[in-house]
């Protein structure tokens, strides 16, 4: 994805001030530039590489269908989240961040389901058989769970990444994440730790401009990736509309130039005819093969607990397929992880070949179904 952002844009919309210099991390000082006047400024050539690298692996998540969710519950980043995520129909949390929102998902979808069976007793009637007092109660319970938790209705599973703004203030979603190694993208100010962070943005986190800078080009980036899978999904119905109109095409023609063939080999010699039609045969048989042998590679970003980079790791190790997934060892594929990088050491496959075959017979409803009900890929 070529970069489309300039230092020059940045620096206009306040992307390089930091934090006083007594309240830094040491931990960011490869991202700072220089101290002035007691305040840390960002070094904004890294900030423009480190965003073209985050946006790269986000364009690849949306792309194979894996939902993004943003977190920014400050004040000034609230509603230009809320503005910038709701037109690319991603999920995202602007209010408080519910305790357990990764870690006990069943619980949260649980009242997710709640506020559906409300909005069902107001179209079945049975909202009006209740008495004032509850009407009144169920209206409050309804309203309480659309501010919290309405932004997230159609997150059915576990997000494929999470992308925070200010990562001292959301500490618990990125401990949860950590826990469940989804990957995490994040502005991260001179005040933070970028350790915990897979895709580190260092930017300002504080002044509005600058989030919306930053998400302005991330959440581009996200809509690339839908619009690549949409396009995708057209030329796959189209090449099968093709393939079952083709057959009815291709027969008319072999039916004429074998017809007047058959004539001339019938007057010269019998046998030779028996020869070149087992030399057709022999010649057309490789063709019915080749389709076989060009099979894809399938996302293996669609096993609960493999992100882009395990996914990387395993088909760079010659497992790129669902079926051979699910015949890999764990203990193997736990070896392929470590060494691809130290930082996928925690990462538990005990599940993989078992998801993996789900996926390989086209069981996805009985995929997902499993994956609703475990906590990160771990029954």
């Amino acid at each position: 994805m070529a970069s489309n952002v300039e230092v020059k844009d940045l620096l206009e919309a306040g992307v390089h001030f930091g934090h006083l210099t007594r309240k830094w991390n040491p931990n960011m000082s490869p991202y700072i530039y220089m101290e002035r006047n007691g305040i840390h400024v960002i070094n904004l050539y890294k900030t423009v590489a480190k965003l073209d690298e985050a946006n790269e692996a986000l364009k690849k998540i949306a792309a194979s269908g894996r939902k993004i969710l943003f977190v920014a519950t400050k004040k000034q980043a609230k509603d230009i989240v809320a503005d910038k995520v709701s037109k690319i129909n991603m999920p995202y949390i602007t209010e408080r961040w519910p305790g357990g929102m990764l870690t006990n998902f069943v619980t949260i979808r649980k009242a997710v389901k709640k506020m559906a069976s409300i909005d069902r007793m107001k179209k079945d009637g049975t909202f009006n058989t209740l008495s004032k007092k509850e009407r009144l109660q169920v209206d409050r319970l309804r309203a309480k769970l659309e501010k919290n938790l309405g932004s997230i209705a159609d997150m059915t599973r576990l997000p494929g990444a999470i992308f925070i703004v200010d990562t001292m203030r959301e500490h618990i979603a990125v401990k949860e994440a950590q826990k469940l190694n989804i990957p995490i993208f994040a502005m991260v100010d001179t005040n933070s730790d970028p350790r915990p962070i897979d895709y580190v943005i260092p930017a300002n986190d504080d002044a509005g401009k600058s989030i919306e800078a930053i998400m302005s080009e991330v959440t581009a980036a996200v809509a690339a990736g839908l619009a690549e899978r949409k396009s995708e999904k057209q030329e796959e119905k189209a090449e099968v509309a093709t393939e079952e109109a083709a057959p009815a095409k291709a027969e008319a023609p072999v039916v004429e130039e074998k017809a007047p063939v058959k004539e001339e080999v019938k007057e010269e010699a019998p046998a030779a005819k028996v020869e070149e039609e087992k030399v057709e045969e022999v010649k057309e048989e490789p063709k019915a093969k080749a389709p076989k042998a060009a099979d894809k590679a399938d996302d293996l970003t669609k096993i609960e607990g493999a992100g882009p980079k395990a996914a990387e790791a395993l088909v760079n190790n010659g497992i790129d397929t669902f079926a051979k997934l699910a015949k890999a060892d764990p203990e193997k594929i736990k070896e392929i992880l470590t060494e691809a990088s130290s930082r996928m050491a925690h990462l538990d496959p005990t599940t993989w070949p078992k998801q993996a075959q789900m996926a390989a017979d086209g069981k996805w409803d009985e995929l997902k179904e499993w994956q609703d009900k475990a906590k990160g890929g771990v029954e």
